[in-house]
């Protein structure tokens, strides 16, 4: 069988690329939207070239639909409504919704 260190080397290395890719996508905003939609293209190229996950807090930071990079009250709208939070894309208008659980709590 094959040693897995081998390969994950450049799984490690797109992983850091791609959280680099949204710090600057995150900084670019300001000035330059379509820049940091760019970003997001070009870290979703490499996830998928290495078939890498992206970290689920940083794929909350796109939208699914549109790829638009979210800025909450800029490109996303963000509502809470029956246990879940809703994230509207006011690029392509799609809705995302994302379950929020009660904390478990421990009986001593």
């Amino acid at each position: 069988m094959a040693d897995r260190s081998k390969h994950s080397a450049p799984k490690k290395i797109a992983e850091e690329r791609i959280a680099v890719l949204f710090g600057q996508a995150s900084l670019a905003f300001p000035r330059d939207p379509a820049m940091s939609n760019r970003y997001v293209e070009l870290a979703r190229k490499i996830a998928m070239r290495q078939r890498v996950r992206i970290e689920p807090a940083l794929r909350r930071r796109f939208c699914h639909h549109c790829y638009a990079y979210l800025m909450p009250g800029v490109t996303m709208r963000v509502r809470i409504h029956h246990g879940s939070v809703v994230v509207t894309c006011l690029v392509c208008n799609k809705k995302t919704r994302y379950r929020v659980g009660r904390p478990h709590v421990r009986e001593t």
